[in-house]
């Protein structure tokens, strides 16, 4: 298990980055999540003797690293939870994929279908019975030697609704076996990162913006060199 990296903290809500093993919520495999490891954290800095409130925000796919934020008092979930649900939350990811995008910049709209049994989604150019629709915009930010970094730009907050629409126009991202990539990344991550979230602050009413440096790994340090991006960006107000 890696260790806890904290990204901000303060009264209100607490944001870490969040590695590609790391499962947010519980599901059928009971491993321990990301939130019990947070509410461990605050229990033990505070010295607190009971239960600590850790407040689920948004979650990422098991797969995906980055940012995720957890609130501390239910009045900044609540608030968190409007923000969300009502598109107050700008949400930048990276992706590492096999193939250049027919344009180095675009928006793309599908319309997305959830299959549970398969836990996956199927971006569709049309609607179609049961779909929601789906929004992003991407740019091509750096050619590596084998790969593409994209930066992208979240409109929607559909299930698995990156990494469908990239396969859509034939672009893989790294180690997503589920979505089309040939082969998987050791310990079953993908190259998929939550890169950014800006949004009002709940309580303090100022913008916050939080930025998490992908994890150490010798094609994301490709894409930073490219970008002449420094490794060690911290949330930031």
């Amino acid at each position: 298990m890696t260790p806890l990296q904290l990204l901000y903290e303060d009264n209100h809500i607490l944001a870490v980055n969040k590695a590609a093993s790391d499962i947010v919520q519980g599901d059928a495999t009971g491993d321990v999540t990301l939130a019990e490891r947070v509410a461990g954290y605050l229990k033990e800095k505070h010295g607190k003797p009971g239960n600590v409130f850790v407040g689920i925000v948004h979650r990422l796919d098991r797969p995906v690293s980055g940012v995720v934020i957890f609130a501390r008092t239910s009045k900044a979930l609540e608030r968190m939870n409007v923000l969300f649900r009502e598109g107050g939350v700008h949400k930048r990811y990276w992706a590492v994929v096999d193939a250049r995008p027919p344009k180095d910049a675009d928006s793309l709209v599908h319309w997305v279908t959830r299959n549970p049994e398969q836990n996956k989604s199927y971006a569709a150019p049309r609607p179609v019975p049961g779909a929601r629709e789906a929004h992003l915009s991407y740019r091509l930010a750096a050619v590596l030697e084998r790969y593409f970094l994209l930066e992208i730009d979240l409109k929607t907050g559909r299930h698995h609704q990156i990494r469908a629409q990239l396969a859509a126009i034939g672009c893989h991202i790294k180690g997503d076996l589920k979505y089309g990539a040939r082969r998987s990344n050791p310990g079953g991550g993908i190259h998929l990162h939550a890169r950014e979230v800006s949004f009002e602050h709940p309580v303090r009413k100022t913008t916050l913006t939080i930025v998490a440096p992908p994890p150490p790994d010798p094609v994301w340090d490709a894409a930073l060199a490219a970008l002449g991006a420094p490794t060690d960006l911290k949330g930031r107000d």
